[in-house]
């Protein structure tokens, strides 16, 4: 069991790609938590895709043994999407390596990652990362950290986590810097035995073979094998089956104590009884729960539905598996005449859908239709009665609508001064009501307002092309909703609705969004034998349509001269039954097809 004075809690935060799992594979390598020969690229990232994606989805917790201390890192994702999974770490750690990439410089996401830990009370060490870099700006960069944080250059590390130059300085001014582990309030002492045991739940997984476990940072007391804990807020009692440490992987100790992150095995095999902030504590023990966290509110609700009806009950089993390990999506049952039984889920932005959706796929083999992606509207019906239409599927018709209200987002965007201009044009394309700009360094912050179902309308693909990429962004959602100008775009396919293509858009854009849609829609459906019609409606108006012409059999092709009224007769009858086929005919859309038009 470690000294508390010999134990130190951080875990490291940044923009996306600025170098985090880099920095901490060259960690692991140096503490020699993991031998050189099974070393290998992004080794903190256990998922398939995180590793292809280059990117963090899940936050991951290692113990490192260095001289006579502990080191406890967590590793934290940057992508704003998952900004839940980084309060999550913060809770658990007293120290944060905030990193800067040093050819890129702040980022938006920074301020906001930094915001948030210093709002936990952590103690900050500025580090500059890829220093090895031709691209590095090295001074610039540093003198836009020391106006971020009103401190001086000098308390600036620099790294290079691709190399390893400075990392074990590094090491040793987080040994330094970081205090021991602190308690959870004010009130209560910090103990490692004689208060009971208190630990808070920050992640979880389920073991078909062990149940639930939960992953904690223990705030009290010491607990071992065969101990009799209980969910604080579940209510639920269990017998510890293990306990253990993670180097990266789960390793079984002797006990857990105060101060350190680990994991204990339930056995706890029932759906909803562990959650993300509720408090392990002894069953006799007199201990208060420990404050959990704010709940995550999705922000992007799309639709789930199994290609094939047969596949319903393996997707609900699919979710339920998915929410285990990820709490921050939600999934209800719904129903659809045209697509029929699926599931509405709920997501923290478009990246959280997309792995959520790649993994049903990849992981459960279940071939999905994918409603396109939409927020949550507050419609006042013209019968003065108010719902929360989360789908096209429930948006009410155009003749039925009063008044439409929506979120909206406050905003900070970071560019450098060649680019802001058209930045500008950009946020007035997309409704922005642009507030002030202030300079870092040698670049802009803009903060600005604007509607949430905007920043989902391809918002960032644009910023990233205007800008070359040089431009970022970062957003919190505002309380208050705001009247909302949009219209309801059907789009058809053979005269039949597709649900699934159909989305709520602004009205002024909605004639340009229409021929976009049916567009990009002809190219990607097959062909048919008869004659396809592509349409979009808006406000009981056909806004756009396309045609696809028929696949066409030579019926002709056996006939060698002769009179020419024998093939006429023939192209006759094709053309007839090519017309009852478009009558009667019902088009089957493949499953990628849903996947090429929500990318």
């Amino acid at each position: 069991m470690a000294q508390l004075n010999n134990i130190r809690n951080f875990c490291i935060i940044s923009h996306v790609d600025h170098g985090k799992s880099t920095l901490a594979d060259r960690l692991l390598e140096i503490t020699g938590t993991i031998e050189k020969r099974k070393m290998r690229a992004q080794v903190l990232d256990s998922m398939d895709l995180e590793r292809e994606r280059g990117i963090t989805i899940k936050m991951t917790p290692v113990r490192m043994a260095y001289q006579e201390y502990i080191l406890n890192l967590i590793d934290t994702p940057g992508h704003i999407d998952f900004s839940y999974e980084v309060s999550r770490a913060l809770r658990a750690v007293e120290g944060a390596v905030l990193l800067v990439d040093a050819t890129q410089g702040v980022q938006a996401q920074t301020i906001t990652v930094l915001h948030a830990a210093q709002a936990a009370g952590l103690t900050i060490i500025p580090v500059v990362n890829k220093i090895d870099s031709q691209l590095a700006r090295v001074p610039e960069t540093k003198k836009e950290i020391a106006l971020l944080l009103g401190c001086g250059e000098g308390e600036i590390l620099e790294v290079s986590g691709k190399t390893g130059q400075w990392v074990p300085e590094l090491l040793e001014e987080v040994i330094k810097r970081v205090p021991p582990p602190r308690p959870a309030d004010s009130a209560l002492p910090l103990k490692q035995g004689g208060d009971g045991f208190r630990a808070l739940i920050f992640d979880f997984k389920y073991s078909n073979h062990a149940g639930v476990v939960v992953y904690c940072r223990v705030f009290g007391g010491t607990m071992a094998k065969g101990a009799r804990l209980k969910f604080a807020a579940a209510g639920r009692e269990f017998t510890v089956i293990e306990v253990g440490t993670f180097s990266p992987e789960e390793t079984a100790a002797n006990a857990l104590s105060a101060g350190e992150i680990g994991y204990i095995v339930t056995g706890v095999k029932e759906p909803g009884v562990a959650s993300v902030g509720d408090t392990v504590v002894e069953v006799k023990g007199s201990l208060s729960a420990l404050p959990g966290y704010a709940r995550p509110s999705p922000v992007v609700w799309a639709s789930f539905f199994p290609e094939s009806g047969d596949e319903f009950n393996a997707l609900r089993h699919a979710l339920g598996r998915l929410r285990l390990s990820d709490s921050a999506f939600t999934a209800e049952e719904e129903s659809s005449g045209a697509l029929g039984r699926g599931f509405r889920c709920g997501f923290l932005g478009m990246l959280h859908l997309e792995i959520i959706s790649e993994r049903l796929r990849r992981e459960f083999k279940i071939n999905l239709v994918v409603t396109h992606p939409s927020i949550a509207y507050e419609v006042l019906t013209k019968r003065v009665k108010k719902i929360t239409a989360y789908t096209i599927m429930q948006f009410p018709e155009h003749g039925e609508v009063e008044e439409v209200r929506e979120q909206w987002v406050a905003a900070e965007l970071i560019s450098p001064p060649e680019y802001l201009a058209p930045v500008m044009l950009l946020l007035g394309k997309h409704e922005a009501r642009v507030g002030e700009t202030e300079n870092i360094g040698n670049r802009f912050v803009v903060r600005f307002e604007a509607p949430l179902r905007e920043l989902m309308r391809g918002f960032f693909d644009e910023l990233k092309s205007v800008s070359s990429g040089f431009a970022s962004l970062s957003y919190r959602l505002l309380r208050e909703l705001r009247k909302a100008d949009v219209v309801k775009m059907e789009i058809l396919v053979a005269d039949d609705p597709m649900p699934a293509f159909g989305r709520v858009v602004s009205r002024r854009a909605a004639n340009d969004e229409a021929e976009a849609v049916v567009e990009k829609l002809s190219k990607i459906l097959p062909r048919q034998q008869f004659e396809l019609k592509i349409q979009a409606r808006v406000d009981g108006k056909i806004v756009a349509s396309r045609r696809l012409t028929a696949l066409r059999k030579d019926v002709t092709g056996y006939l060698y001269g002769g009179d020419r009224t024998r093939k006429m007769k023939l192209w006759k009858q094709q053309k007839e039954g090519k017309k009852r086929l478009a009558e009667r005919g019902r088009v089957e859309i493949p499953a990628e097809a849903f996947v090429k038009m929500l990318q």
